[in-house]
C-alpha cells in the first residue's frame, strides 16, 4: 500500500489444545524457525518467539496489510500441519481455539522481548493461567471466563 506508514507491535499468545505439554524442548528451535517462516512469508516482522510445552508467545511488527486474526490463523494452521507431518506426538496435534493479542509501543519492545525469551524461568514461579489472566487485567480487557482457554490445574 503506497503512502501507508505504521508502527504496530503485537504480542500474540496461544495454547496447545487441552493445554497439554506437547511441544518438546528438543523440537522448540525447529518450531520457532517454522513459525518465523510463516510470519516472514506473510510479509510481517517476527521480533521474538518462545514456545513453552503448552503455549507460545510471539512478538510481531505488524503491517496493516494483514489482520491479526488472519496472521494467527496462518501460524496455527501451518504449524499444526508441520507438527503433525513431523510426527512429534502420537495422535493429532492442534492449537486451542482463540488467542490473546496485546499491543505495545516501540519504547517497550526491549522489555517485551526479554519477557518472551525468559518464559522458562518465569513459569517456574507463575502458571500460564495466572500469566494470561494478568495480561487481561493489565490491558483492561473484559472477558467471560467460559471463553478462556481450557486450563489444566
Amino acid at each position: 500500500m503506497a503512502n501507508t506508514y505504521s508502527q504496530i507491535y503485537i504480542q500474540i499468545v496461544f495454547a496447545v489444545k487441552g493445554r497439554q505439554n506437547l511441544i518438546a524442548k528438543e523440537n522448540r528451535e525447529e518450531l520457532h524457525k517454522f513459525i518465523t517462516g510463516i510470519v516472514t512469508n506473510r510479509e510481517q516482522k517476527l521480533l521474538a518467539i518462545f514456545a513453552m510445552p503448552d503455549h507460545v508467545h510471539i512478538l510481531v511488527g505488524l503491517k496493516p496489510s494483514i489482520s491479526i486474526s488472519d496472521l494467527v490463523r496462518d501460524i496455527k494452521a501451518g504449524s499444526s500441519k508441520f507438527i503433525n507431518d513431523s510426527k512429534w506426538i502420537n495422535g493429532k496435534f492442534n492449537w486451542q481455539e482463540g488467542f490473546g493479542a496485546f499491543s505495545y509501543s516501540k519504547s517497550n519492545l526491549d522489555n517485551v522481548v526479554k519477557y518472551i525469551l525468559n518464559q522458562e524461568v518465569r513459569h517456574q514461579k507463575k502458571t500460564f493461567k495466572n500469566e494470561y489472566l494478568d495480561f487481561l487485567e493489565k490491558f483492561e480487557i473484559e472477558y467471560d471466563s467460559k471463553y478462556l482457554f481450557d486450563w489444566v490445574e
